[in-house]
């Protein structure tokens, strides 16, 4: 469908670090406010102009397919791909038929304000095979950290602020990517960006500087909750079509 704008959002994990909120259900159903993290995600992509979903589901799967449906009710069409084992979060790319040239991939449980829409747009003008969105992250070693030559100390910090560019579990694909991901294995976005190294493939990094976080940790999760509450308006804003 060539005017087709389609996300995958990968929603197998088991989400072992959020524990104990994941005791009872997925974390992509984990609540942010009045919505389940992956509902918000759902609203966005709607609100942005995409109009297809393929979830990558695994662990407790049937209570997610029950929750969504067929997407109707946000007015999306969402298309389910049920591993039959871990696949990671590359690996399920291949379960997926019909994928655009181009399309989103996401993590399902990322609360932010980018306008995947623009995302997917500069991605596309610009011919990347694989681009990721990515955010700068402040983290604080909660030792003192000595610097060390030849057994002798030449520095000491106690418990410096570190700063880091991550990978915000946003990107934007290039079906031709595919093409570096081997079928029925255990692959992630770790792996590709290896082999995509390695074979000296251009990987684009975009900085985003709104607003970012993964709710995948006790404490980010209550930020999140915290963010959401006071700005639900914003981040379910409808966005503007280029």
């Amino acid at each position: 469908m060539e005017n087709e704008k389609c996300a995958v959002i990968l929603a197998g994990g088991k989400g072992t670090r959020l524990r104990p909120y994941t005791l009872a259900f997925p974390k992509p159903l984990v609540p942010v406010g009045e919505y389940p993290i992956l509902e918000i995600i759902i609203r966005q992509l709607a609100n942005n102009g995409f109009n297809k979903i393929f979830i990558a589901v695994n662990h407790q799967a049937d209570l997610i397919m029950a929750y969504f449906g067929d997407g109707s009710k946000f007015g999306i069409k969402i298309v389910y791909s049920l591993e039959k084992k871990p696949l990671s979060t590359m690996g399920p790319l291949l379960l997926m038929d019909n994928l655009p040239d181009n399309f989103l991939v996401m993590n399902g449980d990322v609360l932010s304000d980018i306008s995947y829409n623009d995302f997917l747009a500069a991605h596309i003008k610009s011919e990347n095979l694989f681009t990721i969105s990515a955010y700068k992250r402040k983290q604080q070693v909660d030792y003192g950290v000595l610097h060390v030559e030849n057994e002798c100390l030449m520095g000491f910090e106690e418990k410096p602020v570190l700063d880091y560019l991550v990978s915000m579990g946003v990107y934007a694909v290039s079906k031709e990517a595919l093409n570096f991901i081997p079928e029925d294995t255990y692959f992630g976005f770790d792996d590709l960006m290896r082999v995509l190294l390695q074979k000296r493939k251009k990987v684009d990094v975009k900085l985003y500087e709104g607003y970012w976080l993964d709710i995948g940790r006790p404490d980010d999760y209550q930020q999140a909750i915290d963010k959401f509450e006071q700005e639900k308006d914003h981040f379910l804003k409808e966005f503007i079509q280029l």
